[in-house]
């Protein structure tokens, strides 16, 4: 009986760990002031007709803290990856030299970096959410083993643990994040 227990714990346990994994991925494309190629994550480009992401038509790097380079892999794709760019509505304005693609990155301003702060804090709500629904999943399919009414007292009680330290984790990402975003 307690293998079923255990299982449960260790599904609802993985599910949350996705959701931190989905979140730190999440913050990662919400830039704090420098340049980073992460920023760039979410950018897809039409490729031959197809949407690919950005990484796997070009090379993006960081010459400085405030530039990035992308380099495409065929020239013929600088017009495409420039486009993909301002579709992603990242607030960047590429230019091209005929080789490659370049972004200044602006410095925030406090109106800026207070939307990113409100964005990072929305990513962050949906992780608890992630991790609520996990939590919700585990209670109730521990509620179909027939158990006695201490196990399951006490399997709910584990349960309801693992959900308050994910709730801490998502958390403490969150000062962080905001801490990165509102540095001057």
């Amino acid at each position: 009986m307690t293998e079923e227990i255990n299982f449960i714990l260790d599904s609802a346990k993985e599910n949350m760990d996705n959701a931190i994994t989905h979140l730190e991925k999440e913050l990662l494309s919400i830039r704090a002031g420098k340049a980073s190629p992460a920023m760039l994550s979410t950018v897809m480009v039409d490729y031959y007709g197809s949407q690919t992401p950005l990484s796997q038509v070009a090379n993006v790097s960081t010459p400085d803290a405030r530039t990035l380079t992308i380099q495409p892999w065929e020239k013929g794709m600088i017009t495409e990856i420039e486009k993909g760019i301002m579709y992603a509505n990242l607030g960047l304005n590429p230019m091209n030299n005929g080789e490659s693609v370049i972004i200044n990155v602006p410095a925030l301003t406090e109106e800026r970096r207070k939307d990113l702060a409100k964005q990072a804090k929305a990513e962050g709500e949906e992780a608890k959410i992630g991790v609520r629904n996990d939590r919700k999943v585990a209670m109730n399919d521990l509620k179909k083993l027939d158990i006695s009414e201490d196990l399951l007292k006490n399997a709910e009680d584990d349960v309801q643990n693992l959900t308050n330290k994910y709730v801490a984790k998502i958390d403490e990402h969150l000062v962080v994040k905001e801490q990165e975003i509102m540095k001057v």
